[in-house]
């Protein structure tokens, strides 16, 4: 009865632990809630980060991701031309609903 048991629990996790709507991160993701921002890129182009531009994906329990988190995207969200710096931004709780956008900031 306890192999049994044991079995059960070891089959439960794997099957939670497939599929997830996980993003990665620096900091590896949280099983229950992760919110992490990150740094990516920086150009030495001395331009202003006046402006600030967001392009996000997001993904329901592994099952559906849609969304397009391209920096192309988020210059265009934020009306930037000139980009200072490039980052990234993942939000995910439980692992069923995750979000991960990219940040750009410029000019």
């Amino acid at each position: 009865m306890k192999l049994i048991a044991k079995l059960a629990v070891i089959t439960g996790i794997a099957a939670m632990s497939t599929g997830c709507a996980l993003a990665p991160t620096p900091a590896g993701a949280g099983l229950l809630y992760t919110d992490v921002k990150y740094q990516g890129m920086a150009d030495d182009s001395n331009a202003d980060a006046a402006k600030e531009g967001r392009a996000c994906a997001t993904n329901i329990l592994g099952l559906i991701a849609q969304g397009d988190a391209t920096i192309d995207s988020a210059k265009a969200a934020g009306g930037i031309k000139k980009v200072a710096t490039v980052d990234s931004e993942v939000n995910s709780i439980l692992g069923l609903f995750t979000t991960y956008c990219t940040v750009v900031r410029g000019s």
